[in-house]
């Protein structure tokens, strides 16, 4: 299915970064970048036919797949991986192009859209992590749970990813694949289930890496983020996408969701304001104190924002989960070409 594609390496003076490139003949230039618990083989599939209409390129992140293994700097969010994108960009010669970021990768091409808006000719957001940091906020204006941070970061790692399977090995991570990432009813190939099973394992841990250090807190659920690590870096106290909307250049912006994701959702299974709401995580403070983050409705809010401050945005709404781009392909796809045509 994926043998036509041979994975290449760019180096900068920052990383050493893994890649996925096809189409090159072509004009329109687009990268993808993938989400947490993932790597670029997470496209893999899109990669044949997004050929036919663009230079596509889909790198690994710092800390997954087969980029190299280094330390993230959680206090500054997202732009770890977006300045590491910044020189991976200049190797390629690429002046201009789409972006597409995927749930981890939504925060991380919104860094970018914020800190180099000259570049990015359109922006494309699949089930972005929210603007207002992952867990840990309530409303759709992002108001923080205090202390900042509470209930979100590395703390909460083998507390949530975990709660839904007690088994080990790769049955855990075939559960995982099948429960967060996909609709129950998606049909996958036993061969598509084992490359997107090593992207999931290829994430690189460590200190400093997936999924960071953390403290504990005397207020439920009584972890708060570190200065370190994958997780951390989408927790709202180092992550808050707001200067998004005060930058002069706006490209305009598809957003993309599947209508089963449940980890980018109102009532997400890895968002301790639901866990605690469900009885899964003993001691919830209840719904004033301490409720699910509504992910949606804050996506929702801060586009629309973007659109009162000179941008332009489309929602756009595909069968399946978090994996829709996947499960919905040609309507993805047929979404996609839409919008940067």
């Amino acid at each position: 299915m994926f043998e036509e594609y041979t994975q290449k390496y760019i180096t900068t003076s920052r990383l050493k970064t893994a890649y996925y490139r096809a189409g090159e003949q072509n004009k329109k230039k687009l990268m993808l970048v993938h989400g947490n618990l993932s790597s670029s083989v997470f496209f893999l599939p899109l990669l044949s036919p997004l050929s036919q209409y663009f230079d596509v390129v889909i790198p690994d992140l710092r800390c997954f797949g087969n980029s190299q293994a280094r330390t993230i700097d959680a206090t500054r969010g997202f732009r770890d991986w977006s300045d590491d994108l910044v020189e991976f960009t200049d190797v390629l010669g690429w002046d201009t192009f789409s972006l597409l970021g995927w749930s981890l990768g939504g925060g991380v091409a919104m860094r970018y859209t914020i800190d180099y808006s000259d570049r990015v000719e359109k922006l494309i957001l699949l089930a972005p992590c929210p603007p207002y940091g992952f867990g840990g906020t309530k409303d759709e204006k992002g108001e923080p749970i205090y202390p900042l941070g509470l209930g979100t970061g590395a703390g909460c790692a083998n507390k949530a990813f975990t709660l839904a399977t007690a088994i080990r090995g790769r049955a855990a991570y075939r559960e995982i694949l099948h429960q967060f990432y996909f609709s129950p009813s998606f049909q996958i190939s036993p061969a598509l289930e084992d490359v997107l099973i090593s992207g999931i394992t290829s994430v690189q841990t460590g200190e400093g890496m997936y999924p960071g250090d953390y403290y504990y807190a005397i207020s439920w659920p009584h972890v708060l983020p570190g200065e370190e690590g994958v997780l951390n870096a989408m927790s709202p106290k180092w992550s808050n996408q707001e200067e998004l909307l005060e930058i002069m250049n706006k490209p305009d912006v598809l957003w993309i969701r599947g209508i089963d994701d449940v980890i980018v959702s109102n009532n997400s299974i890895l968002d301790f304001g639901y866990l605690g709401k469900k009885g899964l995580v003993p001691g919830w403070p209840g719904n004033t104190r301490f409720p699910p983050q509504p992910m949606i409705s804050q996506t929702r809010y801060f586009l629309n924002e973007y659109r009162l401050r000179g941008g332009n945005y489309q929602e756009v709404l595909l069968p399946g989960g978090h994996g829709c781009h996947l499960e919905a392909e040609g309507q993805f796809i047929f979404s996609l070409t839409s919008f940067l045509f």
